[in-house]
């Protein structure tokens, strides 16, 4: 096969699984009233549909760079997809919350092996000057997800059922395995480092104890001493890691890898960036559905552009990147990204459908921007043996932003009900918590604001940061394909 072909196709590949991933994200956001309402709970409390599907994410995305490394990420990649499918059926014929919740960490498990040992898989056949590319093909079809997923799944959950917009993933996964064995190479470390089951031990568990403490906040399950107290137990768990961590040659998740300036911008400012935007999908299906009364398939009429924003910036990106440079575009386009983050909470039942649309389709080209700057600054300066943990890194930051960002919103509600009058859901509720969301998201530009001129450079032409200073004590990377 053409090697030039085999290095496109291999991204697109990869980004079977994150379609399946956004696909079901967003679907199941758009049919979170119609579920609440089949199961009779309350529909703040099926965010723990959402959260804890970004729980297991987060527990178990840890250990994913050491798995590919020892068992070869082709095998770990197929696998994860395996086991996303049978998730998929497992929420399919629940048939309360609970079993909702233990289905979807199901899926979460195979999430956690999938989207980070895919990228691995990227970053270790493409050459680095050819990796921004590399990173918008691999976004591609993911973000067919986010356009296909709110009007498919309010049309479902509309006219047929919920339950069947999970069976959508087995097709996607059938052909996906198909061509994973077909055409992703083995790719893996000769000589892996042993696993570090002490910091898996103190970094899962207190991952889990405290975003579940802090998911169960205002949800009747349990007492509110139970979820203090559960969170405060993660809380020390994680702080017992952070300690372990820095003492230890080769820890599951490297904190040291935050002393590379990029890598730092990259996850904590894209941590804080992703938290104000991963409430979005749990809030405006919530907006549109409770609070202008609109059906789950009008709602999702309506998000859907979002994603085809998205879809469309994709194609600009590296182009972008290589005029302005990280730096100027994650600072510039952060802020605007920001603001549309508050744009909703401007809306009222008079705004004019076209109106809501368009401003959905430019929130999306600014997200998406943002989203692949991040994705690639990241790694921009990580040493090539560090690639696997830098991953699995990267990628516990993303998926806890979405927790994270999912819980303060759920909070945010629950105050507005609590302070401006109890009931249900209402319009006049969400304003508050959009703009506090675009609050969080803001503070991520103080991170991008400390980046040399010439973050990135490696992965960029020269003639595009021949104005920029040189960065000190940042080294650049070999121009050659990963190892």
């Amino acid at each position: 096969m053409n090697e030039l072909f085999r290095r496109n196709l291999i991204p697109l590949i990869v980004a079977t699984a994150l379609f399946m991933e956004n696909l079901d994200a967003t679907v199941l956001s758009t049919s979170l009233p119609a579920i609440a309402t089949d199961l009779g709970v309350n529909p703040i409390n099926l965010k723990l549909a959402l959260t804890t599907y970004l729980l297991a994410l987060a527990v178990f995305i840890p250990a994913s760079g050491w798995m590919a490394d020892r068992y070869g990420a082709k095998n770990v990649f197929r696998a994860a997809m395996v086991v996303f499918a049978l998730g998929s059926i497992a929420c399919a014929l629940s048939t309360g919350l609970a079993s909702l919740v233990a289905a979807r960490i199901l899926q979460g498990i195979g999430g956690a092996m999938m989207t980070p040992v895919g990228r691995l898989i990227v970053l270790r056949t493409v050459p680095r000057m050819e990796i921004i590319g590399a990173m918008a093909w691999l976004s591609i079809p993911a973000l067919v997800g986010p356009v296909l997923g709110p009007p498919l799944g309010g049309f479902i959950t509309t006219y047929f059922n919920w339950r069947w917009i999970f069976w959508i993933n087995i097709p996607v996964a059938v052909a996906g395995l198909i061509l994973i064995t077909r055409y992703i190479p083995d790719v893996r470390e000769d000589a892996p480092s042993s696993f570090d089951l002490t910091g898996f031990l103190l970094v899962g568990p207190g991952l889990s104890l405290f975003l579940t403490g802090v998911t169960l906040m205002g949800v009747e399950l349990v007492s509110a001493e139970t979820s203090f107290a559960v969170t405060i137990a993660g809380a020390a768990l994680l702080v017992a890691y952070v300690w372990y961590a820095l003492r230890t040659p080769n820890p599951l998740l490297d904190l040291r890898l935050l002393t590379i300036p990029t890598f730092r911008a990259g996850v904590v400012g894209g941590f804080l960036f992703r938290t104000g935007l991963g409430a979005s999908p749990f809030l405006l299906p919530l907006l549109f559905q409770a609070g202008f009364g609109l059906t789950a398939f009008q709602s999702g009429m309506l998000t859907f552009t979002t994603g085809l924003g998205s879809l469309v910036m994709k194609t600009q990106v590296a182009k972008i990147l290589r005029q302005f440079g990280f730096r100027r575009v994650l600072l510039l386009n952060g802020a605007v990204a920001t603001l549309f983050v508050a744009v909703p909470s401007l809306f009222t039942v008079e705004t004019s459908v076209f109106v809501i649309i368009a401003l959905f389709a430019a929130g999306g080209l600014s997200r998406s921007l943002q989203f692949t700057s991040l994705n690639t600054l990241a790694y921009a300066d990580v040493p090539p043996e560090n690639l696997s943990r830098a991953t699995s890194f990267a990628a516990v930051g993303q998926n806890l932003a979405g927790s994270v960002g999912v819980t303060i919103a759920a909070l945010g509600l629950e105050f507005a009900q609590l302070t401006l009058g109890g009931g249900p859901l209402a319009l006049a509720h969400f304003p508050p918590v959009f703009v506090l969301m675009a609050v969080v998201s803001s503070l991520s530009l103080l991170l991008f604001m400390r980046l040399p001129s010439s973050a990135g450079a490696s992965l960029l032409p020269t003639d595009a940061l021949k104005a920029a200073e040189p960065a000190k004590g940042v080294a650049r990377l070999t121009e050659g394909p990963l190892p």
